[in-house]
């Protein structure tokens, strides 16, 4: 079997009410995606979903006609395209579903199998006030949801520990609580200085008296030192990674003691190929590998096949803020958004590949390129 084409397509949804994301000063009135497709000369699609695949035009022909299951293969080319151009890592997760359609097998069981569901995160994106955040977390515990993870970003961190505590004054311990603490990177616009480690810290001594299982981003993205001293000093765990794109900044993170959990996403670096090699090499230095997943569904599906099936991981991100951020918005070009069960896991089904099936009527309709 051969690689026939590779099809790019770019679609944009209006978003009504808009979404005021906590990292982003401006609000959100669309939301993008880009679509995958590489296709076998006997016929069969794989998808994948993720960064815009800027830089990756010309370059077809390095696998157009090769193999599709050689999958190290095509992830060095993709690599050295990332380091020449842009990072186009949609395209192995458009090889994986492939590889699984091509093998009648999920893509989490061709990884090894190890589990096949994974707890998610509720992961809110926008900055409610205290009482209206208590209310949005009541109703991802009535949903299933046994973790949280609430975003911090409100200019004084003060105002983000009010609104903290009074999630954990209404819902006790009924939810594990997480906190973006958003420092380790900013939109092109956004010229505001990241924490000091003494601010930081004084956030981890609030966040310990609170009970918050992990602290995410506390600082800048490149301040590994930093961190290290951060993670020495407080019982809460650090997490970061999430934009990091060399795969080897990850060992880098490891290396320096600066991190408890590793978040990096594998539709924006290094795809299911690169990130199981740092799925494996974060558990034998006894780090948690949990990806950070806002993409769209395709990416969620990604990344819970991966974690799910070579990682241990506690919890996965699952993005979900209604109503700005409904499954209908996040994965507006699937037939069916991926959602959680009624005992808020991720369950990865037998269909073959990531088991997810765009929705091409409405991939026409907000067809932008």
């Amino acid at each position: 079997m051969k690689i026939a084409a590779i099809e790019i397509s770019h679609h944009r949804l209006p978003l009504d009410p808009p979404f005021r994301a906590s990292w982003d000063t401006r609000p959100r009135t669309e939301f993008e995606a880009t679509v995958v497709r590489v296709t076998s000369d006997e016929g069969l699609v794989g998808v994948g979903s993720g960064d815009k695949m800027v830089g990756f035009e010309g370059h077809e022909h390095l696998f157009v006609g090769h193999d599709p299951l050689r999958l190290e293969r095509h992830g060095r080319v993709l690599d050295n395209i990332a380091f020449h151009y842009g990072r186009c890592w949609p395209l192995d997760l458009a090889l994986w579903d492939l590889a699984g359609k091509i093998a009648g097998l999920p893509v989490w069981k061709l990884l090894g199998g190890r589990f096949d569901r994974i707890p998610a995160y509720a992961s809110s994106g926008t900055l409610r006030g205290p009482d209206a955040l208590a209310d949005a977390a009541e109703a991802y515990s009535a949903r299933g949801f046994r973790a949280m993870k609430i975003r911090f970003h409100r200019g004084d961190w003060r105002d983000d520990i009010a609104a903290l505590a009074a999630v954990r004054a209404r819902l006790g311990d009924r939810l594990t609580l997480m906190v973006d603490c958003n420092q380790g990177w900013r939109m092109p616009w956004d010229t505001a200085a990241p924490w000091t480690l003494k601010d930081a810290l004084q956030v981890a001594h609030e966040l310990e008296r609170l009970d918050v299982y992990w602290m995410e981003e506390p600082l800048h993205r490149g301040d590994r030192e930093g961190m290290r001293r951060l993670r020495d000093r407080t019982d809460v765990r650090v997490a970061a990674g999430e934009m990091t794109r060399e795969l080897h900044e990850f060992r880098d993170l490891i290396d320096a003691g600066a991190v408890d959990i590793l978040q990096p996403d594998a539709a924006l670096v290094g795809g299911i190929t690169g990130l199981r090699r740092v799925a494996v090499m974060a558990e034998a230095h006894g780090i948690v590998f949990t990806p950070h997943t806002w993409t769209n569904g395709l990416g969620v599906a990604a990344n819970a096949h991966l974690t799910a099936g070579i990682a241990a991981a506690p919890f996965i991100e699952f993005p979900f803020d209604p109503p700005e951020w409904s499954l209908d918005c996040r994965d507006f070009i699937l037939e069916s958004p991926v959602d959680v069960d009624d005992n808020g896991d991720l369950a990865l089904s037998e269909a073959p590949g990531l088991g997810v099936t765009l929705d091409e009527e409405r991939l026409e309709a907000t067809r932008i390129g």
